[in-house]
């Protein structure tokens, strides 16, 4: 037998009269009983393919078989042919008795130290299958009656302890490969009991959540907000702009523009390179409630080569030198800055001569610190008013005061923001508080503010974050119309207190792009939702009230509420707070 417990073919060089001999019939019973077995086994053939864990239990239970019948007795005993000449011994036809006896004492040695061996899917070197195992050829020496009937008592004694070892090999397997079994059923299964636990302590979050009743909740806020939407959509009907009445006053306003901008370029030395208007403000932000009564327009003056230097500490006011000699306004700078007032002065002369062309419009009366010329004019019993502000424009990189503003990354996206930012910033005449107070030798008058009305303009048309918001195809959300009745209730507010003329619009306008930096997606502003939506914002306007403080959204250092006391922002946030409490008796 080889190492592995499988005997080899007799390759001696002796004749094959060392054979063992059977009858033709019986050779033929045996493989046929071998091939049965081979194809209920499907055992794979030797070409260097991996054993199947079941076949190759079964070729180990024939090497045990063959290892147990032949353990009492010498290797070449029984079944292994003869030397040459020799007869077979006496120890063949020993009784089986003894032989069961014998196998039942070493099989549980063996079967436990040979089972491990089973269950490894390796390649094992295979001399000789089962079938060659059990094959036995005849050879013309044995041929007298005594061997050949010896031989068959051998075989059929051999016969039932065959199949008991069989048995007894493959019972310690199964109950091997059913613990295997179970294992795999097991953790494919999730235990019942750990599930429970599981789902437990996810659903456990979910119900401690909510503080108080979901019922309660919902009915107080469904009438609430039945009654502020009844309330709300009538006051947005009746803010809306008719578009007959649009129309009329946009023509009006383009035909005085370009009178002013041709007269600007033809008679005027210093304005002469005047570049085309900008319209800003809430009427080209399409949030212009009421009545088209109002106008923003900026007729900018380029600079180049100019010195920017900071006036004060909030970062909104700044002090312009001219760098160039031959610029037409070297007439307006004194000590190297570029008087604002000085400036403005000129620029509304020259607005008055070219008006004295069109006796529909008159020019207004001067205000402290207003940047902008207004005119005036009267259409079907509606006043409109046009305010043309003069402006610089600066070409080159945003101050450093505006790093920490703009913050639309998680809105609008930060390719819109640096798109932005290399947009230019404009200038325009305006200061705050006494124009004679001076600051490192300039007086307050004569400094700029720096204005983003363009940046706040495209903002405000494309708000979404979704580029299909309020499109025609897409989802329309509720911040315009929040913006609105903001405004509509700050303006209702200021008929009935005068306290209050020092909040105006861009106040409101402002605390609605901070708004939208904190809920940025179009899905929070549905505009199913505008009851809820519009209580946030105002939330929100009463909290910056509260606080004394609303930052500029461009210069975080800049509050907007600094020239106000703090007092009017109190009361002011009262009186919102108590519309709001009693549905806003002031709409109706």
């Amino acid at each position: 037998m080889t190492g592995r417990g499988r005997p080899r073919r007799a390759q001696s060089s002796k004749p094959k009269s060392d054979n063992v001999h059977l009858s033709e019939e019986k050779h033929k019973d045996l493989i046929k009983e071998q091939k049965l077995q081979e194809r209920e086994q499907k055992k794979p053939d030797h070409t260097g393919e991996k054993p199947s864990v079941q076949s190759t239990q079964k070729e180990t239970t024939t090497t045990h078989f063959t290892k147990e019948i032949k353990s009492p007795r010498t290797p070449k005993n029984d079944l292994k042919a003869p030397v040459q000449g020799a007869r077979p011994k006496a120890t063949a036809a020993k009784s089986p008795a003894k032989e069961s006896e014998k196998i039942q004492s070493a099989k549980p040695q063996d079967t436990t130290k040979d089972l491990p061996k089973t269950t490894k899917a390796r390649k094992c070197r295979k001399d000789k299958s089962s079938e060659e195992f059990l094959e036995v050829r005849r050879t013309p020496e044995l041929e007298t009656p005594k061997e050949i009937t010896s031989i068959k008592t051998a075989e059929a004694k051999a016969k039932p302890l065959v199949e008991f070892a069989q048995e007894t090999q493959t019972q310690p397997q199964k109950q091997k490969d059913a613990r295997n079994d179970s294992t795999k059923s097991t953790k494919s299964k999730p235990c019942p009991g750990r599930t429970k636990s599981q789902d437990k302590s996810t659903e456990e979050p979910t119900k401690t959540k909510p503080e108080r009743p979901e019922h309660t909740t919902n009915l107080h806020v469904a009438r609430n907000n039945t009654a502020d939407d009844s309330i709300l959509y009538t006051t947005l009907e009746k803010l809306k702009i008719k578009r007959n009445d649009r129309a009329n006053a946009a023509e009006l306003v383009n035909e005085i523009k370009k009178h002013i901008i041709k007269h600007l370029k033809q008679n005027s030395l210093c304005f002469k390179e005047v570049e085309e208007p900008l319209c800003t403000g809430s009427y080209y932000e399409n949030v212009k409630i009421s009545n088209p009564d109002e106008f923003d327009v900026m007729f900018p003056i380029p600079v180049e080569r100019v010195k920017i230097e900071g006036f004060g500490d909030d970062g909104a006011f700044y002090r312009v030198g001219l760098q160039r000699d031959r610029s037409p306004l070297q007439r307006f700078q004194e000590r190297e800055t570029l008087s604002a007032s000085k400036m403005l002065d000129h620029f509304r002369e020259e607005v008055k001569e070219c008006v004295k062309a069109l006796p529909e419009w008159e020019v207004t009366r001067k205000k402290k610190g207003c940047p902008a010329v207004t005119l005036t004019t009267r259409r079907q019993s509606v006043t409109i008013s046009l305010d043309i502000v003069l402006c610089l424009v600066v070409k080159s990189s945003w101050p450093a005061f505006t790093q920490e503003g703009l913050k639309i990354d998680a809105w609008l996206g930060t390719k819109v923001k640096r798109d932005f930012k290399w947009k230019p910033f404009y200038l325009v005449p305006k200061y705050e508080g006494r124009g004679t107070v001076e600051n490192a030798g300039v007086l307050a008058r004569d400094v700029w503010r720096i204005s983003f009305s363009h940046i706040e303009k495209e903002i405000l048309k494309n708000h979404g974050s979704e580029k299909t918001c309020c499109e025609k195809d897409g989802e329309r959300c509720c911040r315009k119309d929040c913006l609105k009745l903001l405004k509509h209730l700050l303006s209702l507010l200021k008929e009935k207190d005068p306290s209050f003329d020092k909040f105006c619009s861009y106040h409101a306008k402002t605390t609605l792009l901070h708004v939208c930096c904190s809920r940025t997606k179009d899905s929070d502003w549905r505009a199913s939702n505008l009851s809820q939506c519009f209580q946030l914002l105002l939330e929100d306007f009463i909290c910056h009230l509260e606080k004394g403080v609303i930052h500029n959204f461009f210069i975080p250092s800049q509050n907007l509420l600094s020239g106000v006391d703090q007092r009017r922002c109190n009361s002011l946030a009262r009186r919102i707070r108590e519309e709001h409490d009693n549905c806003f008796p002031v709409f109706k």
